[in-house]
């Protein structure tokens, strides 16, 4: 009798130590992570990196996203550092909002390889003129890095006279009657202002393939303009998904319409449906700086 309750608490024993091996066949596998957006900040005038900034901060807590912001050190002013860029190998998608800069090889290397990685990307504005190499740099070529991210203008001026229609405009939006069931444009309103003065790009540019999404026509501009593109998709050479748009005004981050356009495109890009509820207006309200001389 002693000897079969001695086999029966092995027994026992043994079952209780397998149970939770047998139950961790049924276990759900360890959710995947939530997306990261690395945001790439380094611009003299429009303060991105206050801007963005505030939008990872919306996307992280209304959204559950991981972010990291990177900006030009010390200051916006700051042309030939933006540390931690190697964060970059790890983004699910990367958001630049650059002006003129003149990073070192090793820096540009990291935003290279992700644009070849065929990642999903995304710029703002001045992103058209990210760079400004001279001749004698053998950097030199990447001042065109906005047409082969984006298919937007390669820089400021040039062949393709890429230019704004003064300081004073501003710009009235309009979304593309036939491009409004995009999930980009989703709960868009189709008509909206933003302080942004017009981009000109066309005739040349967007880039054949691109997909425009909204038009804007120059307010109280300083010359004769035509409506321009101001919002479009694409796929480029690297497969991977762009949104790019020449808006980006820091009074622009305060239009609703504008912050929607932003969270959609951020969902679309990494392949998640667009949200169709909205929280409602983002508390983002940064004015405009201008350029100003570091301190």
């Amino acid at each position: 009798m002693k000897k079969i309750i001695q086999i029966s608490l092995v027994a026992i024993f043994i079952l209780s130590a397998l149970t939770p091996i047998f139950s961790r066949e049924h276990t759900p596998l360890k959710a995947k992570k939530q997306p990261l957006v690395v945001f790439v900040c380094g611009d003299h005038e429009y303060s991105g990196e206050s801007t963005l900034p505030l939008l990872a901060a919306v996307l992280e807590k209304q959204y559950g996203f991981r972010t990291k912001v990177l900006k030009s050190f010390p200051d916006q002013n700051a042309e030939k550092d933006i540390p931690g860029l190697e964060a970059l190998a790890e983004a699910d998608l990367a958001v630049f909002f650059l002006r003129w800069r003149l990073l070192p090889a090793d820096q540009v290397a990291h935003i290279e390889a992700y644009l070849k990685s065929g990642k999903p990307i995304m710029g703002f504005r001045t992103t058209t003129h990210s760079f400004n190499y001279p001749k004698t740099d053998p950097l030199f070529p990447y001042n065109g890095f906005a047409e082969r991210a984006f298919g937007a203008p390669p820089g400021w001026g040039g062949p393709s006279k890429h230019t704004h229609y003064g300081h004073n405009a501003s710009t009235d939006a309009t979304v593309i009657p036939e491009k409004s069931k995009h999930p980009i444009l989703t709960g868009v309103n189709p008509d909206f202002h933003v302080r942004s003065w017009l981009y000109r790009v066309l005739p040349d540019y967007p880039v054949k393939g691109t997909e425009w999404l909204i038009m804007g026509k120059a307010v109280n501009a300083d010359k004769t303009a035509e409506v321009q593109p101001i919002a479009w998709t694409w796929e480029n050479q690297y497969k991977g998904k762009v949104f790019f748009t020449t808006m980006g005004h820091p009074e622009d981050f305060s239009v609703e319409p504008f912050q929607r356009l932003v969270v959609n495109a951020i969902h679309w890009e990494l392949g998640l449906k667009v949200p169709k509820k909205w929280a409602g207006k983002l508390d983002i309200n940064v004015p405009y700086r201008g350029m100003v001389n570091s301190k």
